[in-house]
């Protein structure tokens, strides 16, 4: 009986996917593979694209196909004994793709074709591959010494098992924390949608009234909304210091992780000739240098810190006059925050979430897209899924074909990792055979649930993560390359991967996208005008507060790669210490241990490359103001973004598809006007 998780003709089947799969399933993609690769450069004939890229494309996506979903359901659908047979097998999957970039006979054939008539003959996406491909072969250490490759392998293999350790720490100490609330005073403030999430939460393990856990909706409920400043402390502090030392339970301290991780990676880097992780991490990105990067966050945070101060002793003056708080501190912050903003605009994100009931906004995500994009996104019923909550969508051309689908799954619930992302479930590639392969997404986030009878409802803020994501995906799927390795989202630098779910963000603070995606939950009356000009004025609310955050989080991953001594490391408490005393100005508690939960850097991929957010917001801020110019609804200039940064894919460098698109350069001033920072 075959393996399901070989059968990738079709849409994964999940229902059939079990832990005793996992295992075999890799060992046998991974040993056809290699002999196949084996065959590929034993071949006598010049090195082709037909006969060399093609075949290796078959097993790339092979690849994808097979190893992928194991993986995502890692993340949706954790549990013990899935984790332990998805973490057995993350040497094994290190050792191949280590494999694949030191093979010198593959390399050799590659070289060969890059230095052949043939490749003058071959397409700008088709260059682009080989190119890349010469690379990653260099930067997988193709040129060390075979001692040197052997530890270099070693290293691959330990960072990949330290990075799920990491995240599986998180998550556990995410689940290790709950407080049970039997009496409604010490939740006086909450929202009713967020008492009913706390009930919820108490009714699925079994105990009476409410459960405060630590999971994203929880959290941010009670640190927004919570009148009792000891309950926001003692949830501040929980969430804070998840997977740490200062964590109540020790067991899940990601310490000692850290500092491995740290020292592998700079290690290397070394190896592969460069002075440490920074620079081996800009080779694949727009940036042009580590000094390009400092200076550009150094120079962003110079033009916001006068205004965040400023921003902050309004805060603390408001605090101190109308909420009694003598001394405001990090758990006070977005309590504070909300009943000013509520106050100045008459308007908070609880005041809001009636007008955003998911399907409204949803539906009209739909309606946005199909006017910019020219697309239809309709439900299909009956596809294999790993929860009942989550759906599965087509997206179709006007004629009705179908070009592209994705996942969504929507709400928070146990075993989940948090947070919000786009993956590949599959990659749009069109087989030697001259078959079409669609691409399709999984689009992820935590958002409440709906409570009984009650619809779920999302907060402006869920709102622009939801855009956000989706923006991924539709970089993903609206793609037009044919080549696997610069379809969708694959080969775009780091640093230029945000540029669409950005944007995207922006029309959820434009009037005229605002009337697709709003209406009262139980009147569908419209967001009413007051309200929405309140909107369009919060946008600048603490923005330079934001953006400092923002800077702080990419300067300390950056300078962590960057300044990293191996004979003498620097604690990484020193080294966002150091970091906050030139750019924060909110200062955190002492016990506050935010890089232990600091996924995207330690087991997300954005290691020394967390500065990309900010990079890509540039870009995005100065696209969207030509929508701006032209109008927020233009289906015109709407074509010409897809048809430039979105169909591309990889294959073209994002700067010059940037400058296709907007006719010019980038500029910084878009995304200060965004923010309401006088730069």
């Amino acid at each position: 009986m075959s393996n399901p998780l070989h059968i990738i003709e079709s849409l994964p089947q999940f229902s059939k996917f079990h832990v005793e799969h996992i295992k075999p399933a890799v060992e046998q993609l991974i040993a056809e593979n290699l002999a196949e690769v084996e065959e590929i450069v034993a071949n006598p004939e010049p090195a082709t694209w037909e006969n060399l890229v093609e075949p290796l494309e078959v097993l790339e996506n092979r690849f994808e196909r097979v190893w992928g979903p194991i993986g995502h359901l890692d993340a949706v659908k954790n549990r013990d004994d899935w984790h332990q047979a998805y973490t057995e097998c993350l040497p094994l999957v290190s050792e191949y793709h280590t494999l694949l970039g030191q093979h010198q006979k593959l390399f050799q054939k590659f070289k060969q074709l890059a230095e052949s008539e043939a490749f003058d003959a071959l397409s700008i996406a088709q260059k682009k591959v080989v190119e890349n491909a010469l690379r990653s072969f260099r930067l997988s250490g193709i040129d060390l010494p075979e001692a040197e490759q052997k530890r270099f392998k070693a290293i691959s293999q330990r960072l990949s098992e330290l990075g799920s350790q990491f995240s599986n720490h998180v998550l556990k100490s995410t689940q290790a924390w709950t407080k049970q609330i039997t009496d409604a005073e010490v939740l006086k403030g909450l929202p009713e949608s967020a008492m009913g999430l706390l009930a919820q939460y108490a009714q699925q393990k079994g105990l009476d009234r409410w459960l405060v856990t630590l999971d994203f909706p929880a959290y941010h409920a009670v640190i927004t909304y919570a009148e009792n400043r000891d309950l926001r402390e003692e949830v501040y502090r929980a969430y804070s210091t998840r997977a740490s030392d200062q964590f109540f339970d020790p067991q899940y301290d990601n310490s000692a992780i850290m500092e491995e991780i740290l020292a592998l990676r700079h290690e290397k880097a070394v190896l592969l000739g460069f002075k440490n992780y920074a620079e081996l991490s800009i080779e694949t990105k727009m940036v042009e240098s580590t000094d390009q990067v400092i200076d550009f966050l150094e120079d962003l945070a110079e033009r916001s810190k006068p205004q965040g101060k400023e921003e902050l002793k309004h805060l603390a003056a408001y605090a101190q006059r109308t909420l009694g708080i003598e001394d405001l501190q990090a758990w006070d912050v977005s309590f504070a925050a909300e009943k000013l903003k509520d106050e100045s605009f008459s308007l908070s994100q609880e005041a809001l979430r009636p007008y955003f009931p998911l399907t409204q906004v949803m539906d009209g995500l739909f309606a946005l897209t199909q006017t910019l994009f020219d697309i239809q996104i309709v439900e299909k019923q009956g596809v294999d899924v790993w929860h009942p909550d989550v759906k599965f969508y087509e997206v179709k051309a006007p004629g009705g074909e179908v070009m592209a689908a994705f996942y969504l799954d929507l709400y928070a619930r146990e075993g989940k990792r948090g947070g919000a992302w786009m993956d590949s479930a599959i990659s749009r590639w069109k087989h030697p055979d001259g078959h079409l392969q669609i691409p399709v997404a999984y689009l992820v986030c935590n958002f409440t649930p709906p409570i009984g009878d009650e619809p779920s409802c999302l907060t402006h803020n869920e709102v622009t993560t939801l855009f956000h994501e989706f923006g991924h995906g539709l970089h993903h799927m609206l793609t037009e390359m044919d080549i696997f390795d610069v379809s969708g989202i694959n080969s775009v630098p780091w640093d230029a991967v945000e540029l669409p779910s950005q944007f995207m963000e922006n029309f959820c603070w434009e009037a005229e996208s605002l009337a697709l995606i709003s209406g009262h939950v139980k009147t569908g009356e419209p967001l009413p005008k007051e309200m929405l000009a309140a909107l369009k004025q919060s946008r600048s609310f603490h923005s330079a507060m934001m953006m400092l955050r923002q800077l702080e989080f990419g300067l300390f991953d950056f300078k962590l790669h960057l300044e990293y001594d191996p004979k003498s490391p620097q604690p990484v408490e020193a080294v966002i210490e150091a970091v906050r005393e030139q750019v924060a100005v909110i200062k955190p508690p002492k016990y506050n241990r935010f890089a232990h939960s600091f996924t995207h850097i330690f087991a997300g991929g954005y290691a020394a490359g967390y500065f990309s957010y900010k990079w890509a917001e540039v870009l995005s801020a100065d696209a969207f103001s030509l929508f701006e110019e032209e109008g927020i609804l233009n289906s015109e200039i709407g074509m010409k973004f897809r048809n430039t940064i979105l169909a591309s894919g990889g294959s073209i460098h994002p700067m010059k598809l940037f400058q296709q698109f907007r006719g010019r350069k980038p500029q910084i001033e878009p995304l200060l006007k965004h923010s309401g920072i006088q730069g």
